[in-house]
């Protein structure tokens, strides 16, 4: 007898549950896994987008052993870090925090890493550090006074959703757009595809 797959994603990210729709993908249950995202002393952006993203799915995997729920669970995890160099940005919940990354980022290229973490129902961890680089025009202190006012940058990765009003910024992007978002489709999608999530089988219903 099959044991019906399930996806239970570690984030209660709109934006992720919105990529995951685009893949055709539409998790069973959402379960945010709180945990602290300092960087660790001298921790690099891209050691620091892997770590998170796995603990973030231990602990959602966790929560659902010590439920009963965790039989047939495909556990997906991301965390995405923007950085400068070796310095890696917050994720802003105050003014002075976004001002202080969008001066760091006007101007410049960054770096933004997220990290996925898969957890197959085998209790087989899978994970992937994807990187895309971004550069944004320098910005004027009108552009940067308005952005500040629109509040779109509140609990974003280096202070700002390229989504959103911050995509006028964009120079240029080498890598992949999902990711700067938050969570790459390509890799995301190749993790559950390899370790046997049908995710195609939405595809044949148009994705319901």
């Amino acid at each position: 007898m099959s044991v019906l797959q399930k996806l239970v994603l570690a984030s209660g990210s709109p934006r992720r549950v919105e990529l995951l729709s685009q893949a055709g993908l539409e998790p069973t249950q959402l379960l945010p896994a709180h945990i602290d995202e300092s960087p660790l002393r001298s921790e690099l952006p891209r050691s620091l987008a892997r770590r998170l993203a796995r603990s973030k799915a231990e602990k959602a995997h966790d929560k659902l052993r010590a439920d009963g729920e965790h039989e047939g669970a495909y556990v997906l995890a991301a965390d995405t870090v923007v950085a400068v160099g070796r310095t890696s940005l917050p994720k802003a919940e105050a003014v002075d925090e976004a001002t202080q990354c969008l001066r760091l980022l006007s101007g410049r290229t960054h770096r933004v890493h997220t990290g996925v973490c898969l957890i197959t129902p085998r209790d087989k961890i899978r994970q992937k550090v994807v990187e895309t680089r971004v550069r944004f025009k320098r910005l004027t202190a009108d552009e940067m006074e308005s952005y500040l006012a629109s509040g779109e940058w509140r609990g974003k990765a280096g202070g700002y959703a390229i989504q959103g009003l911050a995509g006028t910024f964009v120079v240029r992007l080498v890598g992949s757009y999902s990711n700067v978002v938050g969570l790459p489709l390509y890799e995301t999608v190749s993790l559950l595809t390899g370790e046997g999530y049908k995710v195609h089988l939405n595809w044949l219903s148009g994705g319901s």
